[in-house]
């Protein structure tokens, strides 16, 4: 029989669903693995998903999906970052948001090309970068630069091959966030050596400072270089609609709408009628999910730091990431024997890359009554060592 694809072969499983496959079959355990937020969805949003059954609306849109949706997510993007894109030519609805990264990126890479990936970070962009044919580059982002990419790191990582920069800030799985200062030399350098970047935003309204999220194509030079990846799943609590979106040059948006055509046709025509009202009257929502969310990252922080646990203070979305290198465990020794011991499921850090060694990732988009708990399994097991 002939082989399979190599590169396919070799891609490593998610290091998130390892533990979530396990815990789902352990009576009493807790989770605190998986980014999916406990909120329901929002009623009103919901109800027009049901309105849009009832009326019939079960057919097929057009493959860059509803023309009301983007012309909403481009009237929302305008409003919230003052970002302009053409709702009819640089907008495309995708499925989730892991989907536009797909689409990004085999939209943009030729074999060999070099794709800068700071970590850790979002466990699909090293096996899509692969599966594009690209070659990922990853950088080790670092604690004590509060996980941010500085200008020297990414200089230093820069080849004649670089072709790609992904940035994901609201990071996941540290909390880190960029601001407009921090940008600015990273902008410089993406207009110098001519490089995209793919911009994922999906934790953009879940930032816990003063000031709102910046994005990088808001900056001088950047608009035309840069890829949005967004969506509906965390801010509005929509993860089981799988629904999300990309915003791009008109170039690249036309050649991801044809990948997207074959693949997968469009996305779900009642999640997007259910969106257009989350766009239109959701704002609310996400003031009030994000005020519950900031109380639970305050807890987190202030019980860990409490135990002993250094971690870095996550200023958006909804991940801590503390350091368990004083137990001499290795973070996948600590999780696995967390769970087995007291039936918590956390995350090990090298799940989202090499340098995530030492660390555990902390979801805290779950109730306050069960981060406690959590909480008091985690002091137990540590004493126990």
């Amino acid at each position: 029989m002939k082989s399979v694809s190599n590169i396919a072969d070799n891609i490593k499983p998610s290091g998130i669903r390892k533990f979530f496959d396990i815990v789902s079959e352990m009576p009493d355990a807790i989770s605190l693995g998986v980014g999916e937020p406990d909120f329901d969805t929002p009623w009103h949003v919901v109800d027009e998903g049901i309105y849009s059954l009832e009326r019939g609306r079960t057919y097929y849109t057009s493959n860059s999906g509803l023309m009301e949706l983007r012309e909403e997510i481009c009237k929302w993007y305008n409003r919230k970052y003052s970002i302009q894109h053409d709702a009819a030519n640089e907008c495309i609805i995708t499925v989730g948001g892991s989907e536009g990264i797909d689409l990004a990126l085999r939209a943009l890479l030729n074999p060999g090309d070099e794709v800068i990936i700071p970590e850790p970070s979002y466990v699909s962009y090293v096996p899509c970068v692969s599966l594009a044919g690209g070659v990922p580059v990853t950088i080790d982002l670092k604690n004590e630069n509060q996980f941010k990419l500085t200008e020297a790191e990414l200089a230093e990582r820069i080849t004649e091959k670089s072709k790609v920069l992904i940035l994901s800030f609201p990071n996941n799985p540290t909390g880190a966030i960029m601001t407009k200062e921090d940008l600015e030399p990273i902008a410089k350098l993406a207009v110098e050596h001519d490089l995209y970047v793919i911009s994922d935003e999906i934790y953009s309204e879940l930032t816990y400072t003063k000031k709102p999220h910046c994005s990088i194509a808001s900056l001088p030079g950047m608009l035309e270089r840069t890829i949005i990846i967004n969506g509906f799943s965390k801010a509005y609590a929509m993860t089981g609609w799988r629904l999300g979106y990309a915003l791009a040059p008109e170039k690249i948006a036309k050649l991801m709408t044809k990948i997207h055509q074959f693949c997968i046709m469009c996305a779900p025509t009642t999640s997007q009628y259910a969106a257009i009202e989350a766009l239109k009257n959701g704002d609310k929502d996400i003031v009030n999910m994000r005020k519950s969310y900031d109380e639970r990252r305050k807890y987190l922080f202030s019980r860990l730091t409490d135990m002993g646990m250094p971690a870095f203070e996550p200023l958006g979305a909804f991940y801590i990431f503390p350091s368990i290198q004083k137990t001499g465990m290795t973070s996948d020794e600590y999780a696995t024997l967390l769970l087995k011991t007291q039936k918590l499921a956390v995350v090990p850090g090298t799940a989202f890359g090499d340098c995530g060694e030492g660390f555990i990732r902390i979801s805290y988009a779950y109730s306050i009554d069960q981060l406690r708990e959590a909480l008091d399994r985690i002091e137990k097991f540590n004493m126990s060592l």
